[in-house]
């Protein structure tokens, strides 16, 4: 029997014509360099992304070409987002917390023609410039000033291009639209590339009621940087149901965070743990009677806040919702688009205790619909879902990279059966919640039996004098390997490892797993994209 549905293609370009004619009076706030707010409405970028695509085309950008961003979180990055794919082209967001040799050799090995850039950017790029040629850098001039002059403008080609007669590239669904690359802190970083369908299809998904629920009466903050897997794909949604974006630019320290927040409260705010952590402690510091911000700031109480790209410790969630804001832990990964789990609040636990509600928001999370997912034992069965049997997460969808760009196709990464091998060991209980043990490069073996290193750390930051724990192996000539944590305390802050330990014991951890020693030190190693970098701690304490 014949199917007797139109065959439609899933494009981008359909979520693009859509905030053009349905939210043309909608908002998008970024803020600059100077902490000015800017201010567009949709219909304003529905035209000035048609008209980059415009522009782009006339350069001469042919399809399946690299486009390079390397952009704060703002109004003109979101273009790039769709102009690149209308005229046929592929976005690719250039990380720009990497080091310059690191993003020269990314620039190489995507082969980007063609460079965006904020101009307060320049200097980072003069230090990889000579390391990948690219054919046209066009500056954004973020901060106002004028582009040099062996640069291209980029609101001089958006202003002499024609949005009106642009004709959007003809593309297949399967077509690439963006690509992103790994932190490649194991080796070098691999190039993810997503397509229009891949990107429909999560988009979809992530924006359901228990995920992001995104409305139309939302306002967003994507702390989130947009180079960082695309910024977990919330500028997709936002711009498919036309939601109110408010951009941060390139203010991410905890007071001007705040201070955003007072001129326009979100609805929702996403971002990693560190930022949130450092948020709630200037706040929280903020409420004392001495404090110079006594009164400077309150909280968006009934915000949802979605934070991933590390484990959430539970005291985390904890001091949030003591303000009224909730805290939805989400997992996944570069190459999985990223959502691929989502701890939101199950209909069988509605009569669930507060401790329980915490302890089950603490996890990664149940996975969302599209994606299947299984936990591979040390013998390559799979881990029953009883809470307790732990394996490799596995996952295979329709927005699951099946290859990396460019690379063969390796064991390491993929099982025999195409499943994706994320390298997280977890359990998964009846109800279908992940719980993330370590990465497994990260699992401590010790006599023969595992230790946690998150299960530790997320145990030391709920001591109040704890700001970040970090847990690490290092060798033992009897058990192998034994813990060592190293642990930044808050300012004015100080406690004993004896005080430690002890409350890793209430905490139900038997003698044999608590550290084997404590490291007190000024702050945690973070990759570019935020989380703990273990390999640093691992050099700096080998033994």
């Amino acid at each position: 029997m014949k199917s007797t549905m139109m065959d439609v293609p899933l494009s981008l370009n359909h979520l693009l014509d859509r905030a053009g004619q349905l939210f043309a009076g909608n908002e998008i706030v970024s803020r600059l360099p100077d902490k000015s707010l800017r201010r567009h409405s949709f219909g304003e970028y529905y035209r000035r992304t048609r008209s980059l695509a415009s522009a782009l085309k006339q350069l001469g950008l042919k399809k399946g070409d690299r486009v390079a961003t390397l952009c704060w979180n703002h109004h003109a990055h979101l273009e790039c987002y769709f102009g690149i794919p209308a005229a046929g082209g592929v976005m690719h967001t250039l990380n720009l917390r990497l080091s310059p040799d690191e993003i020269g050799w990314i620039a190489g090995d995507a082969d980007d023609r063609f460079l965006v850039i904020d101009d307060v950017l320049l200097p980072l790029y003069r230090q990889f410039a000579h390391l990948h040629r690219f054919e046209k850098v066009l500056v954004f001039p973020f901060s106002g000033a004028p582009v040099p002059g062996e640069f291209s403008d980029y609101e001089a080609l958006l202003a002499q291009a024609d949005p009106d007669g642009l004709v959007y590239a003809s593309h297949d669904e399967n077509d690439p639209v963006a690509m992103c690359y790994t932190s490649g802190t194991t080796g070098r970083p691999k190039g993810v590339v997503y397509s229009h369908r891949s990107t429909i299809l999560h988009t979809l998904v992530a924006s359901l009621g228990d995920f992001w629920g995104l409305r139309g009466t939302d306002v967003v903050m994507p702390v989130t940087p947009m180079f960082h897997a695309n910024s977990w794909g919330m500028p997709y949604g936002a711009v498919m149901m036309g939601v109110k974006l408010v951009f941060p630019g390139p203010h991410l320290h905890p007071d001007d965070l705040l201070d955003l927040m007072q001129q326009e409260p979100p609805t929702l705010a996403l971002g990693v743990p560190t930022i949130w952590m450092s948020l709630i402690q200037t706040y929280d510091a903020a409420q004392a009677e001495s404090s110079p911000n006594k009164g400077r700031w309150t909280l968006p109480r009934g915000m949802k806040s979605l934070v991933g790209g590390a484990a959430v410790p539970e005291s985390l969630i904890r001091a949030f919702d003591r303000h009224g804001i909730w805290i939805l832990q989400g997992w996944g990964m570069t190459e999985t688009s990223p959502v691929c789990t989502i701890s939101y609040p199950r209909a069988e636990l509605r009569n669930a205790s507060q401790d329980e509600r915490y302890r089950r928001a603490a996890m990664a999370g149940v996975p969302v619909p599209l994606v299947d997912l299984r936990v591979r034992g040390e013998e390559a069965g799979d881990q029953p879902w009883d809470g307790k049997s732990v394996g490799e997460i596995q996952v295979r969808g329709p927005f699951i990279t099946g290859s990396y760009h460019e690379v063969p196709v390796e064991a390491e990464k993929f099982a025999p059966d195409g499943w994706l091998r994320t390298g997280d060991v977890a359990s998964v209980d009846a109800l279908g919640f992940v719980k993330i043990s370590d990465r497994t490069k990260d699992l401590i073996k010790s006599g023969g039996e595992w230790i946690s290193s998150v299960d530790l750390e997320n145990a030391l930051m709920s001591h109040p004098a704890v700001a970040e724990a970090a847990v690490i192996a290092i060798p033992d000539e009897k058990w192998s390997e034994r813990p060592l944590a190293c642990v930044v305390l808050k300012p004015g802050q100080a406690v004993q490892p004896a005080e430690l330990n002890a409350l890793l014991l209430q905490r139900s951890f038997a003698r044999w797993q608590l550290p084997e020693r404590y490291e007190f030190i000024e702050a945690v190693p973070r990759t570019s994209t935020g989380k703990f970098w273990k390999m640093k701690l691992r050099e700096r304490f080998p033994v």
